[in-house]
């Protein structure tokens, strides 16, 4: 009787170890034990717990994005800066058309649409061209279109006086405050605080509308074609799927959830930040949902959540808890190492599960 229930115990354990994966429950178990350390250090155990929250907020949409191109087969969409800049736009003419508060973030969404369903549209074309070598042009998308971007700042003429060079008035700053605009316009709604512990619940609510959005897409007629043609677009072309439709469909709208999630971000951060910035969103994005569980061809809102909180909580306290232990603020290298080491091993997941 004893054995049988060892037994039991050893299936289910092995069992949990491979459903949730053996580096996950790694990466978890260190972040756990830098959870443990922080208050035996010197860390504020609630600020890196608040710190910790508010870093998932900001960035679960743009990991989101992930999922409708994953789901279609199209990869993983390191063209996210498309949609990344499709929420710039919409953030700068906001601005620069003289809107203020809480009204210019939800400007910014209806200004940055258009361009998230224009440049969406181009990028599924170009994806659907050249079937199999999505990774290729998506990388090319993501360096193109900020290169071009680079320039376009420069040139294109905006006035307003808090996003233009002082001296010259031409040309756009690097970082924009959003101080009387959309700044935590989210995170202040129904915000909760206990002691030094804050929840920005209105950030965290307006993921889970748009997480619940997608989850409940994907059960629909048109969701389930989509994750059919991503499994086998053979099969989901011989059931009278159009196949280029769905996978274009899906491209569109992850550049429109890239376009939001960037907005949500600078809310909570507090500022825009221009030319070279949205090209480095891409690679973080990727390796969350692919350190939550995911792969080049199966996604899930549950991979997106794990993934988040286990690569921003890592990137969040391994800096702190360094710091404390060796008495020397060495953050910025100590984050850099640390979270281009977790996109090294996600890539490196992501090239196993492509053999």
């Amino acid at each position: 009787m004893n054995e049988t229930v060892t037994v039991k115990e050893k299936g289910s354990i092995s069992g949990f170890v491979k459903s949730f994966g053996l580096p996950r429950l790694i990466i978890a178990a260190f972040l756990i034990v830098l959870l443990i350390l922080s208050p035996f250090v010197g860390a504020d155990l609630p600020s890196q717990i608040t710190n910790i929250i508010a870093r998932f907020s900001w960035n679960g949409i743009l990991v989101l994005s992930m999922v409708p191109m994953v789901h279609s087969g199209c990869g993983l969409n390191f063209g996210l800066p498309l949609g990344i800049i499709s929420g710039l736009l919409g953030a700068t003419l906001s601005i620069e058309f003289g809107f203020t508060g809480g009204l210019s973030f939800v400007v910014a969404i209806l200004i940055a649409t258009p361009f998230a369903l224009l440049l969406g549209s181009i990028y599924g074309w170009l994806l659907n061209r050249i079937k199999g070598g999505e990774m290729m042009i998506a990388t090319y998308v993501g360096f193109s279109s900020v290169s071009f971007m680079c320039m376009m700042w420069l040139i294109l003429p905006y006035k307003s006086p808090t996003m233009v060079w002082g001296l010259s008035g031409k040309g756009l700053r690097t970082t924009i405050s959003l101080e009387g605009y959309y700044n935590q316009v989210l995170a202040d709604f129904l915000r909760i605080s206990i002691g030094k512990l804050t929840i920005p619940v209105g950030t965290l609510l307006f993921f889970a509308i748009l997480a619940l959005a997608i989850w409940a897409f994907l059960r629909t007629k048109t969701g389930t074609a989509m994750t059919a043609v991503g499994s086998n677009p053979s099969f989901a072309r011989a059931a009278g799927i159009n196949v280029d439709k769905i996978r274009l469909l899906s491209v569109i709208m992850s550049t429109w959830l890239g376009a939001v999630g960037i907005l949500v971000y600078e809310q909570g951060f507090g500022f825009i930040q221009l030319y070279m910035a949205p090209f480095y969103m891409a690679l973080p994005a990727v390796s969350a949902i692919l350190i939550g569980g995911a792969s080049v061809n199966k996604a899930s809102i549950t991979n997106v959540i794990i993934g988040t909180i286990l690569f921003q909580g890592i990137v969040t306290m391994t800096p702190t808890v360094m710091n404390n232990l060796i008495k020397m603020d060495m953050s910025e290298v100590i984050r850099i190492i640390v979270s281009q080491g977790m996109i090294l091993y996600a890539l490196t997941r992501k090239t196993e599960v492509s053999k």
